[in-house]
């Protein structure tokens, strides 16, 4: 098998390019009371307010892709483009969540997890991805958000997850265009008002760095749109997606009610000192700041770093004071996925201040090789988030891993790499807690297992495996281990 990046692979590609500094069991049902876990020592429990959570994405899961009036996304023109994904697949049926819903909600509720993360299809709303909206655009959230509720479950709502519409990629180049930013405005400003009796949270924006620098930049996998766009070009683009965030927080705001949260979810560049002195700590904080300086810095502290645009030079973009102060409007929450450490650091007496030191090929990966296993990344990454930025709010909004997941011969599926991963990530994230990183609750990417992107349904991520010729949920070891987790609240 070919050595494979996905969206989540930012090392020599989106970190690099964002700062510019080129430095080498049959249906699961929830456990009784009398069987759930004694509560456990102190130490290992997380705040007793901690929310416990799983996350999709509409692409990846719903399926029923021309269904209500949906119009196409990039990723339903990119899928069905031959040799773009692993093993010719595609998200027409996905794990048809669209008819499936209150099953899969049901899932959710056997894990006793409290709270769901999902995204909006734009396509869905606007078929265009502006003017008239589809009548029937939120039909199918406002069916899902009602199940949620009616099941005790706190819907998450994101606003875009790479399903750009494909009509504003063919008229204007999609986040090339600031007519695109201005066009997630006006559909934020219509989704706010029909949704926000309901939903309190609302992220705007998932994972700038990889769809940018993958889909439209030279990452090393392509996403869609497919584009290979030189730097200048690729550099305006991001800043076109942190305007288009702005202008969403702002449309919220204006349009929601007051009660409404909002924040972005991005995939930050996890910067871990490599051993913990205090030079490296400050080191690793200084490499937080710098390596998220195209698109995390500039959302919250509304200029582009020093560093940023002196590398850049020639190629920075274009921008406006007044655009810098509509990019970092202020949010409630940052939400962070986080899989891995992208780069360990330590102190260094140059400009920089911090040298990023490179990974052995020895070191250790999961199912997808460019998931490189480092837990402690669940501890540093919000806490330098915390630290650099002053945040008060910090939400895990994704953290999971693939695994083989083949059922065994009694038909179950012992995922035992997945609960190995999960119990040593969640101990630095309960270390986080521990010490008062604010980190209000954890989203478990994924509930099921689904469409990954351009490696298709080759790799699994579900805490539920799905057979995607019958559809049919199965829950893994690690749903079991979940499950258990959140009913002691504390590391089992």
């Amino acid at each position: 098998m070919s050595h494979r990046f996905t969206r989540r692979d930012f090392a020599g590609a989106a970190g690099t390019l964002a700062a510019g500094l080129a430095i080498p069991l049959g249906k699961a049902e929830a456990q009784p009371a009398s069987t759930r876990p004694a509560a456990l020592p102190n130490d290992r429990r997380f705040p007793a307010d901690f929310v416990w959570g799983t996350a999709t994405s509409a692409y990846q899961i719903e399926g029923a892709v021309s269904a209500e009036g949906r119009g196409p996304s990039i990723w339903d023109s990119y899928s069905h483009t031959p040799n773009k994904i692993r093993g010719g697949g595609n998200g027409d049926h996905a794990v048809d969540h669209f008819h499936r819903y209150k099953e899969d909600v049901q899932l959710i509720k056997a894990l006793g997890a409290k709270a769901y993360r999902f995204s909006i299809s734009w396509s869905r709303v606007f078929p265009t991805g502006v003017g008239t909206p589809n009548p029937q655009g939120l039909d199918f959230y406002n069916r899902l958000i009602d199940e949620l509720l009616a099941n005790g479950i706190e819907p998450f709502a994101t606003l875009y997850h790479w399903d750009l519409p494909q009509a504003l990629q063919d008229r204007v180049g999609g986040w090339a265009s600031s007519d695109t930013s201005k066009a997630f405005g006006d559909y934020a400003a219509y989704v706010a008002p029909r949704i926000t009796d309901r939903v309190k949270n609302i992220f705007t924006i998932n994972e700038c760095g990889t769809f940018v620098d993958f889909g439209y930049g030279r990452g090393p996998v392509e996403l869609a749109p497919g584009l290979k766009l030189p730097q200048p070009q690729l550099n305006q683009v991001r800043h076109h997606v942190a305007l288009g965030h702005g202008m969403a927080v702002q449309a919220i705001r204006a349009n929601g009610r007051a009660d409404t949260r909002v924040g972005v979810a991005e995939n930050v560049a996890s910067c871990v000192p490599a051993i913990e002195t205090p030079a490296n700590i400050r080191a690793a904080e200084i490499a937080t700041r710098e390596m998220n300086g195209g698109y995390m810095t500039v959302i919250l502290e509304g200029r582009y770093t020093d560093a940023f645009l002196a590398y850049a030079g020639k190629n920075a973009p274009s921008f406006t004071a007044e655009e810098l102060k509509t990019i970092s409007s202020p949010v409630d929450f940052v939400g962070l996925n986080v899989y891995m450490p992208q780069y360990y650091v330590v102190a260094s007496g140059d400009q920089h201040g911090f040298a990023l030191v490179p990974f052995p090929t020895s070191f250790p990966r999961m199912d997808s090789d460019w998931l490189r296993i480092g837990p402690e990344a669940l501890y540093w990454a919000p806490r330098n988030v915390a630290k650099v930025w002053s945040v008060k709010q910090i939400y895990i909004s994704e953290n999971g891993t693939s695994a083989a997941d083949r059922p065994a011969g009694d038909g179950k599926i012992h995922d035992l790499d997945r609960v190995m991963y999960l119990r040593n990530y969640l101990t630095h994230l309960q270390r986080a807690t521990s010490e008062g990183v604010p980190v209000g609750g954890y989203f478990h990417w994924s509930l099921m297992d689904n469409f990954e992107w351009s490696d298709g349904y080759d790799k699994r991520f579900g805490l539920y495996h799905v057979d995607f010729a019958t559809q049919k949920r199965t829950p893994k070891l690690s749903a079991e281990f979940y499950r258990s987790l959140i009913a002691a609240n504390a590391l089992v």
